[in-house]
C-alpha cells in the first residue's frame, strides 16, 4: 500500500498540517520536529502527490520550453539543463520546436495548447523587436535570446557584445592581427550575430585595427556545413588571415575541418575561437577555445524566474527584469600557438 500523509504524521507524532508544512518548505518549523518528519517520510517511503497538490492550486505542474532549432547542439544542451533544473523544482518540461519561423512563434504565444502548462520559457529567432507587443500575454513568460529587448516580461540573456569583444581580444593578445569573423549576418544589429559582430569590431578598433570587409564571412544558419563552406570560400579568395572568431562552436568545428582539408594548421597557421562552450568542443582535434556564455546559469535563472511568477512570489504587476549571464574564455588547443613574447 502507498503510505499516506496521515501515516507519516502518526509515525512522527505530529499533526497532518505539520507534515504538510515540512513538505512545502514552511520555514517556521522547529529543527527537531522537521527531523522527525523527514525521518518518517524516509522510513515509510512517502512521496507527495504532486498531481493532487497542483490541482488544488489550479496548476498543471508543467512548464513549456520553446526553442528555435533543436538540431543545434547549443539548444539541445540548454534544454537538458532546463529540464534538470525544472525537475529539481518538481516541474516537468514540455518542449516546443518553432523552427525559428516568426509565424509559428507568434502562434505558439496565443495557442490554446499552451494552456496545458503553467508558464513558458521562450527563445524566439524569427520574431524581432517590432513584435515585442506580442509578449504581453496573460500567463507567466520568461524570454531568452537577443531578438527582443525591453519587452513586457522577464528576459534572461547573454553578454554577447562583451563576450565577443573578449574572444577577439584573446586572439589579439596571442599576437594575431588578421582576424576573420565567421557567421556574420549582413545588416543585423539586434540579435546574436549583430551583437557579437559589434563586440568583434570594438576589440579591433581598441587595438587600432580597422575591420577588413574581406575578412567578414557571412552565413545563414550557424551549422557545421555553413562554417566549413564559409571558411573554404575565405581561403579561396587568397586573403591573408591568421585567426578566426567563429560566432558559435558549431561554425568553428566546421571551419576547423575546412582548414585541415586545405592544409592550414590550427593553431599554427590559423588560431580559432568559438562561442557557446559545447560539450563536444573539448573533444575536437585540436580542442576548441571558446566562450562559456553562462548556459547553465541561464537555464537555472530562467526556471527560477518563471517559477517565481507562477507561484506568485513575484507578482505580474512587478516590473519585468533583464538579467545578463556571466561569461568567461575557456582556453584550449586551438589558440595556444603563436603567442608573442
Amino acid at each position: 500500500m502507498t503510505p499516506t500523509l496521515r501515516e507519516v504524521a502518526q509515525l512522527a507524532g505530529v499533526s497532518i498540517k505539520t507534515v504538510s508544512n515540512v513538505i512545502n518548505g514552511y520555514p517556521h518549523i522547529r529543527p527537531a520536529t522537521r527531523e522527525r518528519v523527514e525521518s518518517a517520510i524516509a522510513e515509510l517511503g512517502y512521496t507527495p502527490n504532486l498531481t493532487a497538490r497542483n490541482l488544488r492550486a489550479g496548476r498543471s505542474g508543467a512548464i513549456t520550453l520553446a526553442l528555435p532549432d533543436m538540431g543545434l547542439a547549443y539548444f539541445a544542451e540548454l534544454a537538458a539543463q532546463v529540464i534538470e533544473t525544472a525537475e529539481s523544482a518538481g516541474l516537468i518540461v514540455q518542449l516546443e520546436h518553432t523552427g525559428g519561423v516568426r509565424e509559428r512563434e507568434l502562434e505558439l504565444l496565443r495557442s490554446p495548447r499552451r494552456q496545458s502548462s503553467d508558464g513558458l520559457i521562450f527563445s524566439p529567432l524569427g520574431m524581432s523587436q517590432d513584435d515585442a507587443g506580442a509578449l504581453n500575454v496573460p500567463y507567466p513568460l520568461v524570454l531568452l535570446g537577443e531578438r527582443i529587448f525591453d519587452g513586457p516580461t522577464d528576459h534572461i540573456t547573454m553578454r554577447n557584445h562583451d563576450a565577443a569583444r573578449a574572444a577577439t581580444e584573446h586572439l589579439l593578445e596571442s599576437g594575431r592581427r588578421r582576424i576573420a569573423i565567421i557567421g556574420a549576418h549582413e545588416g543585423e544589429v539586434i540579435g546574436s550575430a549583430g551583437l557579437r559582430f559589434a563586440g568583434y569590431r570594438a576589440a579591433l578598433e581598441g587595438a587600432g585595427i580597422a575591420v577588413d570587409p574581406a575578412l567578414v564571412g557571412y552565413t545563414g544558419l550557424w551549422h557545421r556545413a555553413n562554417g566549413a563552406e564559409t571558411m573554404r570560400a575565405l581561403v579561396e579568395t587568397g586573403v591573408d588571415f591568421d585567426a578566426a572568431f567563429c560566432l558559435n562552436d558549431t561554425l568553428a568545428l566546421g571551419a576547423m575541418r575546412a582548414l585541415e582539408e586545405l592544409g592550414r594548421s590550427v593553431p599554427d597557421d590559423v588560431a580559432v575561437i568559438g562561442f557557446d562552450n559545447l560539450d563536444e568542443a573539448q573533444y575536437s582535434i585540436p580542442s576548441l577555445t571558446t566562450v562559456e556564455p553562462g548556459r547553465g546559469w541561464i537555464a537555472d535563472t530562467a526556471v527560477k524566474a518563471l517559477n517565481a511568477r507562477i507561484d506568485g512570489s513575484v507578482s505580474r504587476e512587478e516590473r519585468s527584469r533583464t538579467l545578463f549571464a556571466p561569461y568567461r574564455i575557456v582556453e584550449r588547443e586551438s589558440t595556444l600557438a603563436g603567442r608573442s613574447t
